[in-house]
């Protein structure tokens, strides 16, 4: 399994947890999976079928954008981070 850290914003969305533990052997399928153990969050990471824009995505700190998207691998003990965009100004 793949260890989703779960930003400080969302963590409301996952009881408090700043890490869970996800299955999938692509980046979608680890979501979708931490969205099953965790409903509250999928409101928070998509837009309908899409990641929101403000939410970023990172395998082994590699931005998935520059890979192969909601297709990125994911091997057992990767280390996927949900990282909210940060704006202001």
């Amino acid at each position: 399994m793949a260890l989703v850290r779960i930003p400080t914003p969302l963590r409301p969305q996952t009881g408090g947890l700043d890490k869970v533990e996800a299955a999938g052997s692509t980046v979608g399928e680890v979501l979708a999976d931490l969205g099953r153990q965790h409903p509250a969050i999928q409101d928070r990471l998509f837009d309908g079928a899409e990641i929101r824009r403000f939410v970023n995505i990172y395998v082994n700190n590699e931005d998935v954008r520059f890979l192969d998207d909601m297709d990125t691998p994911v091997a057992d003990k990767d280390e996927v981070s949900i990282i909210p965009a940060v704006a202001g100004g």
